[in-house]
């Protein structure tokens, strides 16, 4: 008798990421495959909870397509706070099953399904008083590391620890002295999100999901009451694409009213749109070996170390504007700053700040006028046969929200569905991550690249990497740094391009990377060259390239012109006279 040894991880990760590539010929397979028969579910949305919910459902067996009007992450999910994180607000809000159900997946995805993009983080949490603080917060922090043990399943972090004033001026020399008596430091975990749902996306093709971006759903199909599919419209060529299934998921965060309005009635539940606006800054301006979360007056305010960077965020105030580009006004920034100044010995300016960004969370609708007083949990209904929604939730249950609305919709499916399996399936990338780092130094020789190089991409691409390194393998000039930008390879453009799915440059610059947070000039200077090397893999001519780049040019233009304005209205007003993306037609 004879056995087959089964391939090393490493070999199957390699075949995963080959299925699930997103590139100009895949999107061409994935249109003209939808339209030929009734598949099982349609997706609509690409941000993290619809790619979750395509990778769900296509790990279940079931026949997919995942909908996305614009890019993956373009909204709310590549602009979160970059945190994997239980919530500790919502332990003093006696949340107690929203915490516990949050670091259960924050463990699951820093050891198992996406290693290669998340890491532990240190948090510290100043104490502004001698005794009851310090057995108030401390006693809170424990039991949150207490409860990250129920997953069954390794907390991926450290558990925390009491500082001295001393020991915490050694960690941060930028604090203030005065700014408190000595601290408490805990861990979270922090994720690249817009890389995260773009890795899902593309996880869920390498199952059989049919991925397409740039493509908006304008209806649905309905054979009376029922719904039986979307009408969409392919942006990029101005097609008609009529998608028949047995059940549509709407998961469209923000939109998911919107959403809802096109099948007519009012939803069984609404969303509320909070804006929560982030400063990027260079790591320099701050003189510290940790994060730190700061108490404000409405919520808390983070500090997160972000690679030769600082993220510093989150506002959290009521927004009813345009959802596709919400605006951070002047306020926004000077609120921020004063927060985060009220306890550095050298205060942070305007000319400090690298980048800006603001998101919208998807809040269920209550009675509280304050947006930090409604719901985090998700909620999934009903409304009509043959439509589920999703809405609500955070960041971090994202796999939760997924396996909830498949299995909403699996009911309705006549046929026996097997149940959620997600939380053993790591995306492209993770598997055989541990090895690939632990040989950081071989792969450095073996491709000619700087060790720092190979594991910059490691902590992008995982065991991906081989595919970038192979890139440059066949044309040693996109080993070179990207002009403008030299924190990235010229051969990371092409990737974005052949296997994540990008279609515009602002899909590359704005989530594939992170130039446009991460430079002074917002990727203005990397705008050209990116483009240029974009053309080699989606045929674009020179007008096209000439478009791309003014389109993102005038972004970027219209972003600055906001953030000088006083207030939401007036930013908002700017930040829209920036045209959308250009169709490649």
């Amino acid at each position: 008798m004879t056995t087959t040894t089964p391939p090393p991880v490493e070999m199957i990760g390699r075949e995963l990421s080959h299925r699930g590539r997103l590139g100009p010929a895949d999107r061409e397979h994935a249109l003209a495959a939808v339209q030929q028969d009734e598949l099982d579910v349609v997706v609509v949305g690409g941000g993290v909870v619809g790619t979750g919910a395509a990778l769900d459902a296509a790990t279940r067996g079931l026949t997919v397509a995942l909908i996305e009007a614009r890019d993956f992450a373009s909204g709310t999910s590549s602009r979160s706070s970059k945190l994997v994180h239980g919530g500790l607000r919502y332990l003093e809000m006696l949340d107690f099953a929203l915490v516990r159900e949050a670091l259960r997946e924050r463990g699951l995805i820093l050891t198992r399904l996406a290693p290669h993009l998340c890491r532990p983080v240190p948090f510290l949490y100043p104490l502004q008083h001698r005794v009851w603080e310090r057995a108030y917060i401390g006693s809170g922090i424990m039991l949150y590391d207490l409860m990250s043990l129920g997953g069954g399943h390794s907390t991926g972090v450290p558990f925390h620890k009491h500082l001295t004033r001393k020991q915490v001026l050694r960690q941060v020399p930028s604090l203030k002295k005065d700014a408190m008596v000595g601290a408490i430091q805990y861990y979270d975990a922090q994720i690249d999100d817009a890389r995260h749902t773009m890795g899902l996306a593309r996880t869920a093709a390498a199952y059989g999901a049919h991925v397409i971006s740039r493509t908006r759903v304008t209806g649905f199909l309905r054979e009376g009451e029922r719904v039986v599919g979307v009408v969409a419209e392919d942006l990029e060529t101005g097609q008609e694409v009529h998608v028949r299934a047995k059940q549509v998921i709407n998961a469209t965060g923000v939109w998911t009213d919107d959403t809802q309005e096109m099948v007519g009635g009012r939803g069984q539940f609404k969303v509320r749109a909070s804006k929560g606006m982030h400063l990027v800054v260079p790591k320099d301006r701050i003189q510290s070996a940790t994060g730190m979360i700061l108490r404000t007056e409405k919520s808390v305010l983070f500090v997160i170390p972000w690679g030769r960077h600082w993220i510093i965020g989150t506002t959290d105030t009521d927004w009813t504007l345009d959802k596709a580009h919400p605006a951070a006004s002047s306020k926004d920034i000077q609120y921020l700053l004063d927060h985060v100044n009220a306890v550095l010995e050298r205060p942070l300016t305007h000319e400090d700040v690298e980048g800006v960004y603001a998101g919208l969370r998807p809040l269920l609708s209550g009675e509280s006028d304050s947006t930090s007083k409604l719901s985090r949990e998700h909620v999934v209904g009903h409304p009509v046969p043959g439509l589920v929604v999703v809405a609500g939730g955070k960041y971090t249950t994202y796999r939760v929200m997924a396996r909830d609305a498949v299995d909403e919709a699996v009911r309705s499916l006549p046929f026996r569905v097997p149940d959620s399996c997600t939380e053993k399936i790591p995306m492209v990338g993770a598997s055989g991550w541990e090895a690939a780092w632990n040989s950081r130094v071989r792969t450095a020789e073996r491709s000619g690249l700087h060790v720092a190089r190979v594991e910059h991409l490691l902590r992008r691409y995982g065991t991906d990497t081989d595919d970038v390194v192979a890139i440059v393998a066949g044309d040693a000039s996109l080993g070179e740094p990207l002009p403008g930008a030299e924190d990235h390879l010229r051969a990371e453009v092409v990737y974005a391009c052949s296997h994540e799915g990008a279609r515009h440059l602002e899909d590359v610059l704005a989530r594939r990377t992170r130039i446009s947070i991460e430079t002074f000039d917002r990727g203005v200077g990397a705008a050209r060259p990116a483009a240029e090397l974009m053309a080699t893999v989606l045929g674009w001519g020179p007008d096209q390239v000439d478009r791309e780049v003014e389109n993102y040019l005038a972004r970027v233009a219209a972003e600055r012109e906001s953030q000088e304005q006083p207030d939401d209205e007036t930013a908002d007003a700017v930040r829209l006279g920036a045209p959308e993306v250009v169709p490649i037609r």
